[in-house]
């Protein structure tokens, strides 16, 4: 069986604030990163929405972290659980404003970045399943712009990884 991190992207949605009362976003897109290995991304843009509702992406993914094929993953989720003071051990969510079609010279735009913290996971030994978290301004990291209802299911991997470094 191959060892790997699921991932859901169920749905957006945003609180008032500059985002919301920003014109120019129109279309939003979330990134999924893990450290600097992968970035997933949904395949569709969606309609921002307004206050209080929800966009609905149902995007999910893995990340493989076996041994053979993703070391550097491996090591990588090694690392988290072997050093407790290292301080990227989220995977990493980001909302991305899409330009619109007719206006391709504006940039894709980061607005809002969301975490979830794989040590955590391993300490509470609980995977998170449709949980909505708390995504913050790109701009002021103390301001909550909105929530996004994710899966992640890390668990078996975390346990495989920590196994061998009792192991090793």
């Amino acid at each position: 069986e191959v060892e790997k991190i699921q991932i859901k992207i169920t749905s957006l949605g945003l609180t008032e604030s500059r985002i919301t009362a920003d014109e120019t976003i129109q279309q939003l897109f979330v990134e999924c990163r893990l450290n600097n290995f992968l970035a997933e991304e949904t395949p569709l843009s969606l309609p921002k929405p307004p206050s209080g509702q929800r966009i609905h992406y149902n995007y999910s993914t893995a990340i493989n972290v076996d041994k053979e094929d993703n070391h550097a993953e491996r090591e990588y989720l090694k690392s988290i659980l072997l050093k407790p003071d290292l301080p990227s051990d989220s995977l990493k969510f980001t909302v991305v404003s899409d330009p619109p079609e007719d206006e391709q010279d504006l940039e894709c735009e980061d607005i809002g970045f969301a975490y979830v913290s794989l040590k955590e996971i391993f300490q509470k030994q609980r995977d998170i399943i449709e949980q909505d978290i708390d995504v913050f301004d790109s701009q002021d990291a103390s301001a909550v712009i909105g929530k996004l209802t994710v899966t992640v299911e890390a668990l078996n991997a975390l346990r495989s990884v920590h196994e061998e470094c009792k192991n090793d």
